[in-house]
């Protein structure tokens, strides 16, 4: 690995990570494609601190209104500030996908970054996000005493994203879609719900990794984190104006041209 490299990486971060089209079933194919060796999940996690910080800066007015939220959540008599049952349904969500993490993670560790099961991942479920936002109507919000239901729902579709060519933000959108959510709150929804995950999954593959052999230089984590942090800034800002008037449909061909791509070529 070169810094090169290390720029392609956080690149190829910052603007998958919040199109429907798997982040991590690209940086899995990355060593496949330039022929150098997998530097491993921790390394691919690292890449989404600088999602994950974009996402802090660019939510950051929701961002603060939650932990606002948060804070008065069990104070007697407070009202809150709004933003309660989204909090709430946030918290359903995160707890849902860590309960059904555990039963996944090692599967996914040991299989799930094969070529012939990233494609058909791609295929499948690029082919259910377009089915869910063509035939579904918005007329739910996730702001309502009543839909925690959904947000369970959209915490354990979200474990399934442990696998590359899932992706994490279209299989919550889809979920999102047959539960007759909004493209834009769906999306937004979304976004925010990779912070815990992410910063999770980061102190969690870094207690695995103590003590080992590294497989990159940390000069080659800054890089890659730095780079997704600035492309993931304009890739959000582009994403929530564009998809409202555009749909999924251009992702599901594109996850279809990639899939093709892997099977010939790998």
């Amino acid at each position: 690995m070169n810094d090169l490299i290390s720029i392609l990486y956080g690149v190829l971060q910052g603007i998958t990570e919040f199109l429907p089209v798997s982040s991590s079933a690209h940086l899995a194919l990355l060593p496949h494609f330039f022929h150098f060796k997998d530097p491993g999940v921790f390394f691919d996690l690292a890449m989404h601190v600088g999602t994950a910080l974009a996402i802090l800066v660019y939510f950051f007015r929701e961002v603060s209104s939650l932990l606002k939220e948060l804070a008065y959540l069990f104070v007697p008599g407070h009202s809150g500030f709004g933003k309660r049952y989204w909090l709430l349904n946030m918290v359903i969500s995160v707890g849902a996908t860590g309960l059904f993490f555990i039963f996944l993670k090692h599967w996914a560790e040991d299989y799930g970054r094969t070529p012939m099961l990233i494609s058909i991942n791609l295929v499948f479920f690029g082919a259910l996000l377009y089915w869910a936002d063509r035939q579904i109507e918005s007329s739910n919000m996730m702001d309502k005493a009543s839909s925690w239901k959904q947000a369970f729902i959209i915490g354990v579709v979200q474990t399934i994203a442990i696998f590359p060519g899932v992706s994490r933000s279209g299989i919550t959108i889809t979920a999102a879609r047959f539960l007759k959510i909004s493209r834009f709150e769906a999306s937004q929804y979304s976004f925010l719900l990779a912070l815990p995950p992410i910063f999770a999954g980061i102190f969690l593959k870094y207690q695995e990794t103590i003590g080992s052999e590294p497989l990159f230089l940390w000069r080659h984590v800054a890089i890659g984190t730095v780079v997704s942090f600035i492309v993931a800034l304009l890739t959000i800002h582009l994403f929530l104006k564009w998809i409202q008037k555009v749909g999924f449909k251009i992702f599901f061909f594109y996850r279809l041209i990639l899939a093709g791509a892997i099977y010939l070529l790998l």
